[in-house]
């Protein structure tokens, strides 16, 4: 596939440090020398603005399958996908960082409007985020959650605890729940798939797929669960702040907001009907304590500063919040945030990362989801060779590692095992690592 990225950025960067080695990467930037990594990838460079026609013409988009604009202004983004389109009728993705542009931009093909310019997809990784933070929010102690057929299967990813029953036990010895499957466990940050003969050890990041109503079975038995959280505190309130708050206020979850600027604390007190909003510093610790924080269920930090997230967090957890989730704006920082004891670091460009792989993988597979850091992926991909009709899983021989996880086969869903039968017409729900993702595309003829 040919990708011209518009924008020089950190997510630009991320962007093509994914995609180069199957891709033919272009960069559009304005500035004549790229620092960092971008010298590192082989991929094309062109200097200029992506709003000139003449920079969009040097850059072939005429031979471009997608266009992705994620440069630092959105006025910007949004007009060189509009030109973009004008030229060649290219896929184009546009990322903003202001909520009217994502909201209010009825620029799309199936809208009301009569033009023949639009973009295809407008993104807004700050709602991304909030999205992924309200997940797991909404289940006590899981460190990622994953939706999956209409909410009916799910991924949960939980940490093994020293005083936890699974300690030193090995997967066969386990008994999960009928209709779960444990699809990966990271340790020291290295994702493999585990066999039955894998033993657990504190620390681990263990990774389960199944019937929702199932997994529900197997964080009461494992994980303590014991439903929802009922007291969040959220320190900023930003766009992810706020949208987070409303989100929670839905979900009849009680909230604190910590916010420095007084004319947004007033902004919120308006928007908001059930939460509390503070005027305040989160790294104040005498606030901490006399607003009570470290009886909040989850502490959420979300500043758009990674230093002051980091410190609210900390503070946090010495306060005693048993769990503690940050937003982390240098993608970088995310394994630094988990080192120092911080339960769960999120980033908005990991979260826009993601969107682009499902634009990306195109074809008979789609991507549904990525865990640790995109080492692992989650593919949904459709039974059409005949080959595989009426073929009992074990007799799969598969090239590489891999679960089918979930087998969607019109309202029914199954959670399979070796001896399960796949028809043809299933849809199939895999986990894999992410540098095998291709060859199970091919392996299923979903390229």
């Amino acid at each position: 596939m040919n990708i011209i990225i518009y924008g020089a950025t950190e997510l630009g960067c991320l962007i093509a440090t994914e995609f180069f080695e199957d891709h033919d990467i272009t960069v559009i930037d304005k500035e004549e020398k790229f620092t960092g990594n971008f010298n590192k990838l082989d991929i094309g460079f062109v200097v200029g603005n992506a709003t000139d026609v003449d920079v969009l013409k040097k850059a072939n988009i005429k031979d471009a399958d997608l266009f992705l604009a994620c440069s630092n202004v959105d006025e910007l983004n949004i007009i060189a996908c509009l030109t973009a389109k004008r030229l060649s009728g290219v896929r184009t993705v546009c990322f903003v960082e202001k909520e009217e542009y994502r909201t209010s931009l009825g620029l799309s093909k199936d809208s009301d409007f009569t033009s023949d310019l639009y973009i295809d997809e407008i993104v807004w990784p700050e709602e991304l985020l909030t999205k992924d933070i309200f997940r797991i929010i909404t289940v006590s102690e899981a460190l990622d959650v994953e939706n999956f057929a209409n909410g009916r299967a799910r991924l949960l990813e939980y940490k093994i605890k020293e005083n936890s029953v699974l300690v030193d036990k090995k997967v066969k010895d386990c008994e999960f729940p009928k209709d779960t499957l444990i699809v990966g466990i990271s340790k020291d940050s290295d994702l493999t798939i585990p066999n039955g003969d894998t033993t657990f050890t504190a620390g681990d990041k263990a990774i389960f797929m199944g019937l929702s109503r199932s997994l529900d079975k197997l964080a009461g038995r494992f994980f303590h669960e014991k439903g929802v959280s009922k007291k969040v505190t959220i320190i900023g309130g930003g766009n992810v702040g706020g949208m987070l708050a409303d989100l929670l206020e839905d979900a009849k979850i009680k909230v604190k907001i910590i916010e420095r600027n007084p004319k947004r604390c007033e902004e919120l007190s308006q928007s908001l009907s059930n939460s509390l909003v503070l005027c305040g510093d989160g790294t104040d610790l005498n606030l901490l304590h006399e607003e009570d924080i470290a009886h909040s269920d989850v502490v959420v930090s979300v500043t758009n500063n990674d230093e002051k997230n980091l410190l609210c967090s900390l503070l946090a957890k010495q306060l005693g919040v048993k769990r503690v989730i940050s937003r982390v704006e240098k993608n970088a920082n995310v394994q630094l945030f988990e080192k120092v004891g911080i339960d769960i670091a999120l980033s908005d460009k990991t979260a826009a990362l993601n969107e682009v792989k499902n634009n990306i993988s195109g074809g008979k597979a789609d991507i549904l989801a990525t865990v640790e850091q995109g080492k692992g992926e989650i593919i949904e991909i459709k039974v059409n060779d005949d080959k595989f009709d009426n073929k009992k899983v074990m007799d799969f021989h598969m090239p590489v590692k891999t679960v089918i996880s979930v087998v969607q086969r019109r309202n029914k869903i199954i959670i399979p095992k070796g001896d399960t039968v796949i028809q043809k017409g299933d849809n199939l729900i895999i986990f894999t690592m992410s540098e095998n993702a291709p060859t199970i595309k091919s392996f299923f003829n979903a390229v």
